[in-house]
């Protein structure tokens, strides 16, 4: 709540089925290994990945499984399953934009995108927080995310 932490994980998998001719048929799956969290300090990132927040020694992997995509212009909704902490949500990401394909230098078909959504973590089950002097709590319970990612066409 004093100021905005920005975070990254390391270590992310994932297939993406997507034919720009049927784009209502897209399906995404992904994995997140928890222990892979950066905030760029050290401390702050051995307490995330505690029984306090992650709790990475019982839940080492956040997982997100498309149900649906919804074209909209450039981009469009994915709605999914997102499991963190052991608990499942649906979620909708916004897929602000999507690129055209294009290749690469190397002579790969690639397409980007990024996706925007924000859940509440105590609807994950973490609910640490800590009092602050002046009142009020140390951690907001609203978490922002967003992705960025490029995909590389299979043969």
């Amino acid at each position: 709540m004093i100021s905005n932490v920005r975070g990254s994980f390391q270590q992310v998998s994932g297939e993406v089925v997507y034919d720009p001719r049927h784009p209502e048929k897209a399906r995404v799956s992904a994995r997140i290994d928890v222990a892979s969290i950066t905030t760029n300090e050290e401390k702050r990132d051995a307490h995330l990945r505690s029984a306090d927040f992650f709790d990475v020694e019982t839940y080492p992997t956040i997982t997100f499984v498309s149900k649906a995509f919804k074209p909209t212009g450039d981009g469009g909704e994915l709605t999914g399953t997102l499991t963190i902490h052991g608990v499942e949500r649906e979620v909708t990401l916004e897929v602000e934009e999507l690129t055209s394909e294009g290749k690469d230098p190397w002579g790969n078909q690639r397409v980007g995108a990024t996706a925007k959504t924000k859940i509440l973590r105590s609807e994950f089950g973490m609910t640490f927080n800590a009092a602050l002097e002046t009142g009020g709590i140390m951690i907001g319970d609203e978490i922002a995310i967003q992705i960025e990612v490029e995909l590389v066409k299979q043969a």
